[in-house]
Parts: structure tokens; sequence; C-alpha cells
């Protein structure tokens, strides 16, 4: 499933709701200087912490670059955690405290888009724009207007543990067919069956990114937009159920933890030793390799690689990543454009490249389709899929409707109960501003 574009009709339907917001116009610009060394004022920017932890020279180097051109200028920087991030921002929009440029994943820009938190960017002003990875860059647009910058992306991939597999198949190599992987994961699964806590492949229940890379394998959507000018859920149809049962078919075949656990710790279940292999972020493979959750001894040991899917086909992935927007009411937007512009540069992007960390565009990804380590990820970006471009989709997400369908199905449920359960969710949610 690739991302589904908003048509002009979807506009139509919204442009009352941005109005209503104040709109997502541009911001006001600071004060216009034909000398930047003249400019003063402050400008504040909050990153993710993974910033902070895995690319620190990247941010000390942009912020050199920007000091050099607005000597006169504060950089007021601050680092976020993903787990309230969120929250931390709405509060700050609400009260009038919010910072001029916000680092997004790229599934929470939409709200923000649509809620008119965000100012509108112009392409031009943005290196490689003319190569960003299509998928990244949609979740910055709405309405053919451009909202936020892609900042890196990311894509899902297989995780093995190869040591495991050559003493179980006789062969350290990952198989390159589903068909093959299942007999490859039969045999690892004989081969510790005296451990019953032990899964051959751990995927977790819960885990409705990886389901819904099966539906897009086969041809079907999790939702999508009518001629009535309204979002619809689509998981009763065929496609999707297909695609969800083989899912379901996997997890209960392979996984033998606790079915209701979700993904957010399954690089510790490999780290341990407890899998043979997972389906995730190829960072995830560094977790599983690094102390105290994971074992040092595992590097080297875990591979990162294409997930094949059913039909002969890789298994398409979702796109992830993340954005780099400026709030509406930034007071200095033109200073805030001028950071955006100098950390997603060619020259930032490649640090971020360099650290198998997949870059904004197809130019600089092009060479890690072909590095070992980043090959995986690499070659998947291009063909990923993405959720809902819908004002309720936030909604959809936070009221759990997703993983709440799963579990109804690995606790009994049929496919077809819990999928028309899950679309009537879906259809009272997904056309409100969340």
């Amino acid at each position: 499933m690739k991302r589904q574009f908003v048509a002009a009709s979807v506009a139509t339907a919204l442009a009352l709701g941005l109005a209503a917001c104040g709109g997502a116009g541009a911001a006001k610009p600071a004060a216009h200087s034909a000398d930047p060394t003249t400019v003063t004022g402050t400008l504040t920017v909050w990153l993710m912490n993974d910033a902070q932890t895995s690319w620190p020279e990247l941010v000390g180097q942009v912020n050199n670059e920007f000091a050099a051109l607005y000597p006169n200028v504060s950089l007021r920087l601050s680092y976020q955690s993903w787990a309230d991030k969120v929250s931390k921002l709405d509060d700050a929009l609400k009260q009038g405290g919010a910072p001029d440029v916000v680092e997004l994943g790229n599934t929470e820009t939409m709200k923000y888009i649509l809620n008119g938190s965000l100012a509108q960017v112009n392409h031009a002003d943005y290196e490689n724009s003319d190569s960003w990875i299509r998928g990244l860059e949609n979740t910055c647009t709405y309405d053919d207007k451009l909202y936020c910058v892609p900042y890196y992306a990311g894509a899902r991939v297989g995780i093995y543990n190869s040591a495991m597999f050559q003493q179980a198949t006789g062969s350290a190599d990952f198989p390159t067919t589903e068909d093959a992987l299942m007999s490859a994961l039969d045999k690892v699964q004989a081969k510790y069956k005296d451990d019953r806590s032990f899964s051959p492949l751990y995927l977790p229940g819960p885990y409705w990114y990886a389901a819904l890379s099966y539906v897009a394998a086969y041809g079907g959507t999790v939702a999508r937009f009518d001629s009535s000018g309204n979002w619809h859920g689509t998981l009763e149809d065929p496609k999707a159920q297909q695609g969800i049962q083989h899912f379901v078919d996997l997890v209960r075949k392979y996984n033998h933890g606790d079915l209701t656990v979700n993904e957010l710790h399954q690089s510790g279940v490999l780290g341990k030793q407890k899998a043979a292999m997972i389906y995730g972020n190829g960072w995830e493979a560094a977790d599983a390799a690094t102390a105290p959750a994971g074992d040092p001894a595992l590097n080297g040991v875990l591979k990162v690689v294409g997930m094949p899917g059913p039909n002969g086909k890789p298994l398409p992935s979702f796109i992830g990543g993340s954005d780099l927007a400026i709030t509406a009411k930034s007071q200095v937007s033109t200073l805030a454009s001028a950071w955006i512009k100098l950390f997603t540069s060619a020259k930032s992007e490649q640090v971020l490249a360099d650290k198998n960390i997949l870059p904004n565009n197809l130019v600089q990804l092009a060479p890690l389709k072909e590095k070992p380590e980043t090959a995986a990820a690499a070659n998947a970006v291009p063909d990923a899929w993405f959720t809902p471009i819908a004002p309720g989709w936030g909604a959809v997400e936070k009221q759990n409707v997703l993983p709440d369908m799963l579990g109804a199905i690995l606790a009994g449920t049929s496919v077809a109960d819990a999928t028309k359960a899950a679309d009537a969710k879906i259809n009272q949610l997904i056309n409100s501003p969340s």
C-alpha cells in the first residue's frame, strides 16, 4: 500500500477547518536585512533525542554554521523524547510558547498541518528538494502545499541471527523467498524446541505496522478516500483480510511469547537470544547487540536483510522517519528556514548517510542501496507505504483500533468479524480532525 494522496476534494472538505484554526499560511518572517550579521533575535529549536545521542556532531556543525551567518541571533536548542513530545508541543501551542522549529515524526505531521499549527514552506529554499524521497515528502504535503521539510527516512527490515540459522539449516545465508524462509524457520523451531519461550520469528501480535505490510502485499489498504468526499475503512476488503490472516498465521506459528505484548522491546528478545529473527527498524540490530538489553557478542552475528513477502515479492515496508517544520506563529520564520536549510543540506545529509541513517533524498540514498549494512532498508524506501492522509487518522492510532483488532483475532474472533468492527470504528474517527 502506497500512501494515499489527498485529492483536491479533500482540500475542499477540510478548508473550513483550516480557516477556523487560523490557517496554516507562512509565518511572519524575521525583520528583513540585507546583512544577516545585523539580524538579532532568538530562534528556538526542538529536536528529538536521537540527534543528541546518535549524531551530535551534525547538530554542532549546523549550529556553528548558523552562528557564523547570524552571529547576533541566540539559538535555544532542546532535545525531546518521543514519549511526551506531542503532549508538550500541544501544551506549548496552546500557551503561545511553541518552538520556531520542531522535529515531527512523519506520522505526526498531518495533525499539525490540519489544525493550522505549521507554516507553509517553499520547496525551492531547500537543497535536494527535487530528489526528496517521495513517500517522506508526502508526509509534509497537503493540498499540493508543503508544510515541513524531510529530514531522514526509515524502513522496516528483517534482522536475523546468522549463527542460529547456520546451526539449524546448515547455512548462514538468509532465504530470499517467504516459502524458503518458513522452511528455515521450521528447522530453527525444531532445533530449539526444548526452549518453550524461544521464538523462531518473534512477530508481536499487536504489531499493526507489520500487519498492514502484509495487507499491502496482497494489494489491500486500511482506508480509502471515496467520491463522496470521505474516508472509509477498507479492512473488510478480501485483499486486506487475506493479508491480516497471513500475518496472524505467522504470529501463531512462530511467536511463542506473550501474544499481547507489542513490538517496542523486540530487540531485547533478539538480544537475549530468545528469538532467531525479528521484523523491525534497522537500528534495532544495534540495540540487540548492545548491553544491557542486548548482547555485545551478537555484533557481526545479527544481519539486516530485506524481508520476503507473499507471492515471491519483497514485503512492502512502512516508511518511517522525521520531518522538520516551522510553527505557524513563529516570529522568526526566516531564521527558522535558514536553520532547517543548513540542517537538511547535502553536507548535513551526508553526515547521516555516513552513519547508515537513510538521508532525505534519492541521490544520497543510492550508495546505501549497495552497502551491506543499509541495502535492505534503502531498497525498501522508494516503494514503501504510509498511513492515510486523513484528518482523524491520529485518533485511529490513539484509540488503538488496529492493535485491538489484532488482539481480538488472536483471542479467537474471526478475521471477518474483527475487520468489520475495526472498519466501523475507523469510520467513526477518520473524517474528524483528531
